[in-house]
């Protein structure tokens, strides 16, 4: 599982020329999924998500969390961050979970955020969707949960 994590001013996610979500300070998050995920793997990626301290404290040191700031999340299903650009320039996208395993954990994500974070939005699976962000910092942190984990 993949995790890149935009800590943002506001965020929003169009679809078909219709703004399904947004958010002001907090985290988009980009969510990549692979075949080998389970909630097991997403229960320890989202401990680490909700606990990184990136938010500013009153000394302008990096020491509270999306909680702390009352931070809203916006996370959004994107299989291209398994894309494998080894062999020549077509990214092959084999390593990303197959749909139905994908929209079953991005869904159990979406319902674990809701149960710590106050505003927890998403985007539309599976669909073309524009994202905009105003990216605070800027700020991006990728979370992997092979390193993280030493799962391969």
């Amino acid at each position: 599982m993949r995790m890149f994590i935009q800590r943002v001013s506001h965020a929003s996610v169009t679809v078909d020329h219709t703004r399904i979500s947004t958010i002001q300070q907090g985290f988009l998050v980009l969510l990549g999924i692979c075949q080998e995920d389970t909630k097991e793997i997403a229960d320890k990626m989202l401990r680490k998500m909700l606990n990184l301290r990136i938010f500013s404290d009153e000394n302008g040191k990096t020491n509270l969390s999306l909680k702390d700031v009352n931070g809203a999340l916006l996370i959004v299903s994107q299989f291209t961050l398994y894309a494998d650009c080894k062999k020549g320039n077509r990214p092959s996208f084999t390593q990303a979970g197959k749909p139905d395993l994908a929209n079953e954990l991005y869904e159990y994500i979406l319902a674990e955020c809701k149960k710590e974070i106050a505003l927890v939005e998403s985007g539309s699976f599976g669909a073309e969707m524009k994202v905009e962000l105003l990216n605070d910092g800027p700020f991006t942190i990728l979370l992997d949960s092979e390193e993280l984990f030493h799962l391969s």
